[in-house]
């Protein structure tokens, strides 16, 4: 009995070497799976021992049980041990092979831009604000109230006939609005007897036919100035830096009279352009006035000791002119080949 524990315990200890010699050997990168089939056979050696253990008296069990375990667990450490070095050795093999030459030339990725929409909005919001304006956020649909009769245009008024709305009930209480002049009274109630220079700008819809020129949506900045002594000078000279802001110092503009409900009195602004023959001619660009009375007191103002002027402006109409367009619904269309026109202009 005592040489064949000498025996086991010989091929014990042979095993342990061997198990340590061939795991330390498996350190190249591509003998992962092959250490694992290693270390299988090694498990099943350990069975085998284990079986012919059981054989054993109790004193042969616990002595030769005990330097199994011992290296059992030591293989295990060899294991796992080298298992982390392949992998770490992979790692930095896969990171040498993916590391980044910066002087390859990099990859251009399209951009977006601003729709030219969007472009004059906010280059008119910026000249606004520079003057001291505040813009003021207004809902698309709209009241009668608010829309037509704090605007000074009653139900029999002729001016309704100049916009056909999109009402959205059958009382016709609500639409769309027709205009964004539909903000002044709101702003004037909720700050009353103050000064005020407000701007706001959004989308107005009118029942007209969709053509070159004409959309039933399209897209408006209006904006009011109230104060102890603003007059038709004011206006107009506010009107002459905007348009030469826009469209350059050299732009001529003409100032006609015209009529508008809720300004008194009104004009008309023109610019006027010289064609290749040197002929003049004279394109409707907006259009302004100084407020009428009845607005200044329904929006809570004493016209006796405030004064105020009021304009407004289509911005398809400025975008058209300003960078050549023939047709508005170029801007709905949603085009790539029109849009990516002004991504130079950003």
């Amino acid at each position: 009995m005592n040489n064949k524990n000498e025996h086991l315990q010989k091929k014990i200890f042979k095993l342990k070497q061997e198990i340590k010699l061939k795991i330390e050997e498996l350190n190249k990168i591509n003998s992962l799976y092959q250490l694992d089939i290693q270390y299988n056979r090694f498990n099943k050696y350990f069975a085998e021992i284990f079986k012919y253990i059981k054989k054993c008296d109790l004193k042969t069990k616990k002595e030769l049980g005990q330097k199994i375990n011992e290296l059992k667990k030591n293989s295990i450490f060899v294991y796992q041990n080298n298992k982390i070095k392949i992998e770490n050795k992979q790692l930095q093999n896969q990171i040498k092979k993916e590391k980044i030459d910066i002087t390859l030339p990099g990859f251009s990725f399209p951009t977006g831009s601003l729709h030219p929409i969007t472009k004059i909005i906010e280059e008119l919001e910026n000249f606004f604000l520079k003057m001291g304006y505040n813009i003021y956020e207004n809902q698309e649909i709209e009241t009668d109230l608010y829309n037509f009769e704090l605007m000074n245009i009653s139900k029999n008024h002729p001016a309704r006939d100049m916009q056909d709305s999109f009402y959205l009930d059958q009382t016709q209480e609500k639409l769309l609005r027709t205009h964004v002049s539909s903000m002044q009274i709101k702003a004037m109630l909720q700050y009353p007897n103050k000064p005020l220079k407000i701007i706001s700008s959004g989308n107005v819809y009118r029942r007209d036919k969709d053509d070159a020129t004409h959309s039933h949506q399209f897209t408006q900045l209006d904006g009011f100035v109230i104060d102890y002594t603003a007059n038709l000078e004011n206006l107009k000279t506010t009107i002459t830096l905007l348009i030469k802001h826009i469209f350059g110092k050299k732009q001529k503009i003409f100032f006609r009279p015209s009529y508008f409900p809720f300004t008194n009195p009104s004009l008309e602004v023109d610019l006027i352009l010289t064609k290749k023959n040197k002929e003049e001619i004279y394109l409707e660009i907006m259009g302004a006035g100084l407020i009428h009375p009845n607005i200044l007191k329904q929006g809570g103002f004493d016209p006796n000791k405030y004064q105020g002027f009021a304009f407004g402006m289509g911005i398809e109409r400025i975008a058209m002119l300003k960078y050549k367009i023939e047709d508005i619904r170029d801007f709905y269309n949603n085009d790539l080949r029109f849009l990516k026109q002004f991504s130079l202009l950003n």
